[in-house]
């Protein structure tokens, strides 16, 4: 037996390969796993969702202690911040979940090569100057940090998300550049450890493809904690003065103006990643801002040839690459992958979180369909109000013939918790009436959910 022949070679070992390379395994499938990294987890694990949540955890821990704690009757007297024990932990967390996914490797019997592979033809890999053989490649590449013209990160005063989860210090002034979820998030860590942060975003509201009420109200909450915000403003350019980095800023309306930071941020989002991979040479085609196409079957123009997450067009997300890494292999091993798009949630891990599936309102009302809403406050949860956290609320769409969920949009403690059930919910096609008649423990916060979906019906309890 060639050992370098393998049924399937995955390209990448973040979220979306390494899960698709464990599924594929337990369906019997010899795999390789290519990953540039030393470590697995890909951007996610290593550089991303884990490490910044880490650090959000942390950070929301120090702003409890200095704030929030005394009006539970717990008083703190001289705090401090210890930011290296803080990164140290983030660095810990981080490691012990890449280990586990070497485990998992092992324990699958899945074969790993760190470095950059190049994909000779459908069935061919180069990896380390050794070419392996197989019967079908899936890509799992992911993307990497989108720049912007003219700015140039150095990673230490100009930094990206990478650079923005070690820093060694707080900045007194820090100016995050994008107002999506990573720009929100990082600054949520910043302001809490004691930086003054702007976040200036080119759009006209935060995160836009937000339902617009969710995001309003997340401004008008992340506002109150001290950030501010410069909406419909583009940064011309960045030069550095007096060791102070200097911003030349303009509104939508023409109008300059200058903005000092000690630190900038840049959060303009992420491109697809597919640089080496010799797409061009063997056909794989792409579309106009640079993601590979693919079928429904997630194969592409090649037939053998299958990709995955953020390399195909799609939102970013770990969990899309998941779902779509185990469908892909499914389908390659002769089963019937699928992923439900419509059931697929998104969260922003600030404090309070926010959540979302489905429909927003504005996409409804695009598509001219008629719809009915029920929203509940945390303000009237008995579990957020004994826990002292009631700021948020839950808003559910309904459709205003057969009464089923077409998206729901949370606000709150947990809300990225809270979203499950009704994910759930909308992957066996529940109606409203379906949730509000579904027992929910007492106190919780998911009582929210039920109440929200009583009020669809106009019969909400506690309001």
């Amino acid at each position: 037996m060639d050992k370098n022949k393998v049924d399937l070679i995955v390209i990448g070992a973040g979220p979306g390969g390494y899960v698709a390379a464990i599924r594929a395994a337990q369906l019997g499938l010899s795999v390789l796993c290519v990953e540039k990294r030393k470590t697995l987890g890909g951007t996610c694990l290593n550089v991303g969702c884990i490490p910044s949540k880490a650090l959000l955890y942390s950070s929301q821990k120090y702003e409890e202690a200095g704030h929030l704690l005394a009006d539970h009757g717990v008083k703190i007297e001289k705090l401090s911040l210890d930011l290296k024990k803080m990164m140290e932990r983030k660095e810990k967390v981080v490691e012990q979940l890449t280990g586990g996914i070497d485990y998992l490797f092992k324990k699958n019997k899945i074969q790993h090569a760190v470095g950059e592979a190049h994909i000779l033809s459908a069935e061919e890999v180069k990896v380390n100057g050794e070419t392996w053989k197989t019967k079908n490649i899936l890509i799992a590449t992911g993307s990497e940090s989108a720049s912007v013209p003219g700015i140039t990160i150095d990673e230490k005063k100009i930094v990206s998300s990478t650079g923005g989860l070690s820093l060694d210090h707080v900045p007194e002034k820090l100016v995050v550049i994008g107002g999506g979820y990573i720009g929100l998030e990082m600054g949520s860590v910043w302001n809490r450890l004691g930086s003054k942060v702007t976040v200036v975003e080119f759009m006209d509201r935060l995160v836009p493809a937000m339902d617009h009420e969710m995001g309003a109200a997340l401004m008008k909450t992340l506002t109150k904690q001290g950030i501010n915000f410069k909406l419909s403003t583009k940064v011309m350019g960045i030069k550095e003065e007096k060791n102070k980095l200097i911003l030349s800023l303009e509104d939508a309306s023409g109008k300059k103006e200058s903005l000092e930071a000690d630190t900038v941020l840049v959060a303009t989002g992420r491109k697809p990643y597919t640089h080496g991979l010799g797409l061009g040479k063997i056909g794989v085609a792409l579309n106009e801002k640079g993601f590979i196409v693919v079928n429904d079957r997630y194969e592409t123009s090649v037939s053998g040839v299958y990709a995955i997450g953020d390399v195909i067009p799609g939102p970013m997300l770990a969990h899309k690459a998941e779902e779509e890494g185990i469908a892909a292999v499914e389908i390659i091993a002769g089963q019937a992958g699928h992923v439900n798009y419509g059931a697929i949630p998104a969260v922003i891990y600030t404090h309070p979180e926010v959540a979302s599936v489905g429909k927003t309102e504005e996409e409804l009302k695009t598509e001219e369909r008629s719809y009915k809403i029920g929203k509940f406050p945390f303000l009237a949860n008995s579990r957020a109000k004994a826990v002292g956290d009631t700021e948020g609320f839950v808003k559910i769409l309904a459709d205003s013939l057969t009464d089923q969920v077409l998206g729901v949009h949370i606000i709150g403690p947990d809300a990225g918790t809270l979203i499950a059930e009704v994910v759930l919910g909308m992957e066996f096609s529940a109606s409203a009436e379906d949730i509000a008649r579904t027992c929910h423990a007492h106190p919780t916060l998911n009582e929210a959910v039920k109440e929200a979906a009583m009020a669809v019906d106009g019969r909400a309890i506690h309001i």
